[in-house]
């Protein structure tokens, strides 16, 4: 196929790694750990149905399947989760625990 350049193979590997870099260390909370949990089994399957189909030869091209699974990527962000860093840096900051693990913009779990 006429996508398998470097670039092609980078994007995608690039597009993989977005899919699963998501925040660490772990959520401050237990709902926030279903979130991240939810986010992260998500993320890591659109990124190997992505891997699986390049491997069995990318029928549609390379580069098809990497803007395939970045549309993916939109529709599964890694969100509805406080850090246990940015917690502590909230609490450091001053804010009381129930401040410090809400979430931003008033985001609901």
């Amino acid at each position: 196929m006429q996508d398998r350049t470097p670039d092609a193979v980078r994007d995608l590997l690039a597009a993989v790694l977005e899919a699963l870099d998501i925040p660490i260390p772990a959520p401050a909370t237990a709902g926030g750990t279903e979130a991240h949990d939810r986010a992260l089994n998500d993320r890591a399957m659109h990124a190997k149905i992505a891997l699986r189909d390049v491997l069995d030869g990318a029928p549609l091209g390379i580069e098809w399947t990497t803007e395939y699974l970045r549309e993916r990527l939109t529709e599964t962000p890694p969100t509805g989760y406080v850090t246990s860093a940015q917690a502590h840096a909230a609490l450091a900051a001053g804010k009381t625990w129930s401040e410090a693990v809400a979430l931003p913009g008033g985001e609901r779990r």
